[in-house]
């Protein structure tokens, strides 16, 4: 069964930055974009950042210039730096993958941020 295993969630001071990490039981080649979501209280869920296999990057308006999407294929492990962190950015962090064979869509057990004024 394949499994995502996030780390890198805390508590920071407004300005300061995160790392989160996402570790695939698999290798991440099985993977369409990878990506990370936030939901934040009484929120939507919401797409912060996807990268394709062939490191194409997409971000949010919200975090653009901010925040910084990776991969690390022998790690089978994806990343988001977070920098400049904002209060608003608090928020349950999922990472996301959806695997090309069979189709599937895997979850991590999200991590908090939590970013303080």
């Amino acid at each position: 069964q394949v499994q995502l295993v996030e780390s890198g969630g805390g508590l920071v001071q407004a300005g300061g930055s995160l790392r989160l990490s996402c570790a695939a039981s698999i290798s991440i080649f099985n993977f369409k974009p990878m990506g990370w979501y936030r939901q934040a209280p009484g929120k939507q869920r919401e797409l912060v950042a996807t990268i394709t296999n062939d490191e194409r990057t997409n971000y949010a308006d919200s975090v653009k210039g901010r925040f910084t999407i990776s991969r690390d294929n022998a790690q089978k492990t994806w990343y988001l730096q977070m920098n400049s962190l904002k209060p608003e950015d608090s928020a349950v962090y999922y990472c996301n993958a959806v695997r090309i064979w069979p189709t599937h869509t895997y979850w991590g057990q999200g991590t908090q941020v939590t970013v303080s004024s």
